[in-house]
């Protein structure tokens, strides 16, 4: 328990979203509470919808109602209207922290980076980062937005060493942002604990992840398209959503793969897709810690994954507890999948492996890690 009532105050655009960033929070936020930690969660865009993953409901939640989305995709939009949602922001935020006397405010890198630091409202200020540093710059957008994407990456490189604490999630990550003095690594835990341990003898092949841009699904599909799979029986299943959803079911058509890959909707039971699983494939062009493959292997799978910044490299070790790919080396990623697929033996020595390196992750190991931080301010 804390030594004694300690006021958290956690900052995020929503809690609405299906997302690892959301569910990582809610975690968090539901263990503080159990520990004796006062905790507020205050959004800017939920807009009265529930949160998707629980809260304890010892945590009291504020919506601010800036609604940035309202101009996602709108360059013109954003630019016209993004200095006054921000006035907004600033106004109302500064207004709640300086009512709420919290100790200790946590920013994870959303709207408010860019003025949180700077509330007087006698709070200590972390952010947190849940990507790799150059998220932004590997979204491999064009022409405005490109220039736009390089421009807030140059501005968070002056940004983030104004906090007390800048925590990221992977020593990779933090070899990106150079000799900063307020830099921490503490990785995400595991969200779940596993009610048991996959048998990986079903002819089944797992992927998670918003169907967009960063998680790769069309690279996968076309990998996937490329193995010979109709005789022995083994199927792909991709679960998540996202505006991708009509061009990668287009593409399993395209590729003729509908007897043997589904494009399944995020459920609530997502620990028993992993324990139906034999292999867990990963093939996103960038991550931050990648919550799927943590939760991959805490139920003792083997997993498959580029070797993209930031975060395979922290959880993957080669040949140990799955493969670790080079970027884009599609040739390879069939190659180990193929050599998984043909070897039970070899999955279950890896899958052993998995389990005993996951421990690693749990929240009894990387809770106390944030009690000392908010204690050591």
């Amino acid at each position: 328990m804390a030594n004694f009532k300690m006021k958290i105050v956690y900052l995020i655009a929503g809690t609405f979203n299906a997302g690892g960033m959301e569910r990582v929070l809610t975690n968090k936020v539901n263990w503080l509470a159990a520990h004796g930690y006062e905790v507020s969660v205050v959004t800017t865009d939920q807009r009265g919808r529930l949160p998707y993953f629980k809260l304890d409901e010892r945590i009291q939640t504020y919506d601010l109602g800036i609604n940035y989305d309202e101009d996602n995709g709108r360059l013109l939009g954003k630019l016209l209207h993004y200095p006054i949602r921000q006035w907004q922001h600033r106004r109302r935020l500064t207004r709640l922290l300086v009512q709420s006397k919290a100790d200790v405010v946590i920013c994870m890198f959303n709207n408010d980076v860019s003025f949180a630091y700077k509330i007087k409202d006698g709070s200590h200020k972390i952010l947190e980062a849940h990507f790799s540093k150059n998220k932004k710059l590997q979204y491999g957008r064009r022409g405005l937005w490109a220039l736009a994407d390089r421009w807030r990456t140059w501005r968070e490189e002056h940004i983030v060493s104004k906090y007390e604490r800048f925590v990221v999630l992977t020593h990779e990550d933090a070899q990106l942002w150079g000799r900063l003095k307020n830099i921490c690594v503490i990785p995400n835990a595991r969200t779940f604990e596993p009610k048991g341990q996959a048998a990986l003898t079903e002819k089944h092949v797992l992927a998670i992840g918003r169907y967009d841009y960063q998680k790769g699904f069309d690279t996968l599909l076309n990998i996937w398209a490329s193995i010979d799979v109709s005789k022995d029986g083994w199927t792909l299943d991709i679960i998540g959503d996202g505006p991708l959803r009509e061009e990668l079911r287009h593409q399993v058509e395209r590729l003729n793969l509908t007897d043997s890959v589904r494009l399944l909707q995020p459920t609530d039971h997502i620990e028993d897709a992993y324990l139906n699983a034999s292999i867990f494939v990963m093939t996103s062009r960038y991550e931050g810690l990648p919550m799927v493959l943590l939760e991959a292997q805490a139920c003792g799978l083997p997993a498959i994954a580029f070797a993209c910044p930031c975060g395979p490299r922290d959880i993957i070790t080669d040949g140990v507890n799955g493969y670790l790919i080079e970027d884009n080396d599609t040739q390879t990623f069939s190659d180990r999948l193929l050599m998984l697929m043909g070897d039970v033996a070899l999955r279950q020595r890896m899958g052993e492996a998995a389990v005993k390196d996951s421990e690693r992750f749990t929240e009894e190991s990387i809770m106390p890690q944030w009690q000392a931080v908010f204690q050591n301010q």
